[in-house]
């Protein structure tokens, strides 16, 4: 059960991130400002979705590999706080700053700076998020792991 907790709030945590940056992209490449100020609040009413199920994954991802010191644990286990403090420090209030900006209508040197900055770091968590779901897949044998080639003699 808590297996399968885990899995759906990881898939929740990891969709909404991705929908949250590729609306970004496609709202700056293609939308109004106001089309950019409305994916901003979005983002921002998001994050009730967002914020539980992270909290969800992190602490059912703790509980289940409390104990286990394989590879792809230790590794889930290194990469979530790095996860965790880019979105608590960095992603959060960001989205906070530009839904402000953008809704004043400020579409500054300051907004498109921290914008750059979003994406940058929305980014490096959808890949590490992306290498979490890999590991757990490993975890529990849905994906077999990559042999290393063999060396020549």
């Amino acid at each position: 059960m808590k297996r399968n907790i885990h899995a759906f709030a990881g898939a929740v945590a990891f969709l909404t991130i991705l929908g949250f940056w590729g609306m970004t992209v496609v709202s700056e490449l293609f939308g109004s400002d106001q089309t950019i100020a409305t994916v901003k609040g979005g983002i921002l009413q998001g994050m009730f979705v967002l914020i539980p199920a992270m909290v969800i994954v992190g602490g059912s991802g703790m509980s289940m590999g409390r104990k286990r010191r394989d590879a792809p644990a230790v590794a889930k286990e290194k990469r979530m706080p790095l996860i965790a403090a880019n979105g608590l420090l960095i992603l959060l209030p960001a989205a906070f700053y530009l839904a402000s900006k953008s809704a004043a209508g400020e579409f500054d040197a300051g907004f498109y700076t921290v914008q750059g900055l979003e994406l940058i770091f929305g980014a490096l968590n959808i890949g590490m998020m992306s290498l979490n779901i890999r590991d757990g897949l490993v975890m529990t044998g849905r994906l077999k792991r990559r042999k290393q080639a063999e060396k020549p003699l």
